[in-house]
């Protein structure tokens, strides 16, 4: 990866953002009391304070205490040692522990794509990146907070998200045309555009529901539309808007026909998302993503028979410049029949995972265990584990009937993926250098930054079953 994932910014904007620290291949450390000035030496012991208001301490390091002390005075007394939370003259940056995949190596240098300051890497409010304790509104820091939807009332049916959310995953992106993935959301699920550039927002039919197709019928009935925005569902403002020029195609995407996918679902009728060759769609300041080496769990309900051999066919985690950053800057799911990379058993299609400069159906290609599939309606999912624990899963299943099957759970491919430096970044109908000949049928996607349980996935499945298996 080529590009820093975050730029940090002059140190005075640390104190208008609020303290913290934050080491991305982990939990964001917090400093109740204040941040430490960034230095080369210690200087003296920094006093924080104790309060909800932060004030900025004067220490050699990175605060991390609890109790608002940002940095003690002296010098080294012991031989310099990798991962203590001091950034010897020998070492380009410590953060504390001899973790790999958060920016840092377990031998203290830089790892590609990171910027680390006084032994720290992460990101800065204001660099248009979100970590706790940040907020976003629209891809910058804000202390406007985000606000999910409600919980599900007590007995009441859970959508996709709420079921998330209740082990401790709430989804940071949720799309969908069809249907709300929350059982309270009310918000808009996409906005048309019709030929003289007037937009309109079509809602669900109730808290929960299926989407108004009416409302877009009416809006659309005297000429073309197209999808012009498909709202993200989970408050953090991820909406997806056509794709921007990238590598591998240099000029934007075009926005689909609103009109192109006319569905059923029981007696709903709606409308999915058609994704042609040049059809795409991107977020690069998406907010609340997984970055770096760290969990995340995403699934996307598209149409089994409709594919092709181009690439590629994503919806997930991307870069944020639209340009090639090297393997692990994605992670992103895939439904089709490339073998440009890798495939599966048979002819394909197969739900196979972008991990940047590959599509994989497991950890070597072929990879006999990830079947061809057939179905009319397919719920592709694609996980990566915690920092630090080279782990992955690729799981599918028919979305009108059953349960999911784990096609893949182990390693990463090899030594270029560990550790991942996804970006965070979310695309739909493209690759993460924009490559856009691929096609599909989109009808739903969530992301989460959580290494989901087996027993939320298939609490999932039987959710999206209930949806799609309705006659």
């Amino acid at each position: 990866m080529r590009a820093t994932l975050g730029v940090w910014v002059a140190g005075v904007l640390v104190a208008s953002c609020g303290a913290k620290s934050v080491d991305l291949g982990g939990d964001p450390v917090h400093s109740k009391g204040g941040a430490a000035k960034p230095s080369n030496t210690a200087t003296g012991v920094g006093n924080g304070g104790g309060g909800d208001e932060p004030a900025a301490g004067n220490g050699s390091y990175t605060a991390a205490g609890g109790n608002g002390n940002a940095g003690s005075g002296g010098g080294h007394s012991v031989p310099p040692t990798c991962g203590d939370g001091h950034l010897d003259a020998s070492e380009a940056c410590d953060d504390g522990n001899s973790l790999s995949g958060d920016g840092c190596s377990q031998s203290c240098s830089v790892e590609p794509g990171w910027t680390c300051i006084t032994g720290t890497c992460g990101w800065l409010c204001g660099d248009r990146l979100v970590a706790v304790p940040e907020l976003c509104v629209e891809g910058t820091c804000s202390n406007a907070a985000v606000v999910p939807p409600e919980p599900a009332a007590p007995g009441a049916e859970q959508g996709p998200c709420d079921i998330y959310a209740a082990e401790g995953g709430p989804c940071v992106a949720a799309h969908s045309t069809v249907r709300a993935l929350y059982a309270t959301y009310v918000g808009p699920l996409y906005q048309v555009r019709n030929a003289r550039g007037e937009t309109h927002d079509i809602p669900p039919l109730e808290p929960g529901g299926f989407a108004n197709s009416a409302v877009q019928d009416t809006f659309c009935a005297d000429g073309a539309c197209t999808i012009s925005i498909i709202y993200d569902q989970s408050g953090w403002r991820n909406h997806l808007r056509k794709a921007p020029a990238g590598a591998a195609k240099a000029t934007p995407g075009n926005e689909a026909n609103a009109k192109a996918l006319p569905v059923n679902f029981g007696s709903h009728p709606a409308y999915g998302l058609r994704l042609l060759p040049g059809v795409a769609y991107r977020n690069n300041q998406a907010c609340g993503t997984a970055t770096g080496d760290d969990a995340e769990t995403e699934y996307m309900v598209v149409a089994g028979d409709v594919y092709n051999g181009g690439c590629c066919f994503d919806y997930g985690n991307v870069e944020r410049d639209s340009q090639d950053q090297g393997e692990g800057a994605v992670e992103a799911v895939y439904f089709g029949s490339t073998t440009i990379w890798g495939k599966g058993a048979g002819a394909g299609p197969w739900v196979m995972a972008d991990l940047e400069n590959g599509l994989w159906a497991g950890n070597v290609t072929p990879y006999a265990l990830n079947e061809s599939l057939d179905f009319k309606y397919v719920t592709a999912m694609v996980k990566g584990d915690a920092a630090g624990l080279n782990h992955w899963a690729l799981k599918t299943g028919d979305a009108q009937l059953g349960a999911l099957r784990t096609f893949f759970d182990g390693p990463r491919p090899n030594a270029r993926y560990i550790p991942m430096r996804k970006q965070g970044g979310i695309g739909l109908g493209a690759a993460g250098d924009n490559s856009n000949a691929a096609q599909g049928n989109f009808f739903e996607g969530v992301m989460t930054a959580h290494f989901s349980s087996d027993a939320a996935d298939a609490a999932v499945q039987a959710n999206i079953v209930s949806v799609y298996g309705a006659h």
